[in-house]
């Protein structure tokens, strides 16, 4: 009856050391989301400020006023640059809520919409021929800037769905195996020992 109690203790121990283990990966669980999250906020970032910048530039004779700039926004030239920034922040939320089957869907909207975003981008783009006096160099980078933002909202679509599963959502707890059975009540500790055949007397009272 003397051995028993030594018998406990590795038992109690055992459990105790294998709780850090699950914990420190929970860490490593949440990277995959933190890659989804960065890569549609700089998408969504990258399709605003293209938004913003000129696309479109020529010199136009106005009579009275004589020649002038005129130049028009990305907004302007592709409507549908805010919209996909929008939706890539909205991504953002999605991927944080969901989870399994639902982020795979989203995912897939993600990819679809980067690809708009790149289309846009590419649609109409040319790299010279601009007429002096002509901001040539922020119309290209504003094209650029946009299939930049297509393509990382796209690759956030993609982790969406390669970890659909294994991203967990963020906020979520990740218990230890060990930690649960530590808070057992000691009544159920006790049915149970019995139940097993183990005579709970021979190493004292377990609620202690």
């Amino acid at each position: 009856m003397s051995e028993r109690p030594e018998e406990a203790e590795p038992r109690r121990g055992g459990a105790e050391a294998e709780e850090p283990g699950p914990a420190a990966g929970g860490g490593k669980a949440k990277r995959p989301l933190w890659t989804i999250i960065v890569a549609l906020l700089l998408g969504a970032l990258a399709l605003w400020g293209s938004s913003r910048m000129v696309w479109f530039a020529e010199v136009r004779d106005e009579g009275v006023r004589g020649t002038v700039l005129y130049t028009e926004p990305g907004e302007q030239r592709a409507t549908a640059l805010v919209p996909l920034a929008i939706l890539a922040l909205a991504g953002v939320a999605g991927a944080v809520a969901t989870g399994g089957w639902l982020r795979r869907v989203l995912g897939i909207v993600l990819v679809l919409a980067g690809a708009a975003g790149v289309w846009n981008g590419v649609d109409g783009i040319k790299f010279g021929g601009f007429a002096p006096g002509l901001p040539g160099t922020e119309i290209v980078l504003g094209h650029l800037i946009a299939v930049l933002g297509g393509i990382l909202v796209a690759l956030g679509g993609l982790a969406a769905i390669k970890w659909a599963g294994a991203a967990r959502k963020l906020g979520a707890r990740y218990a230890a195996p060990g930690a649960k059975a530590a808070r057992k009540d000691p009544d159920t500790e006790l049915w149970e020992a019995l139940s097993e055949g183990d005579d709970p007397t021979d190493r004292g009272d377990p609620r202690r």
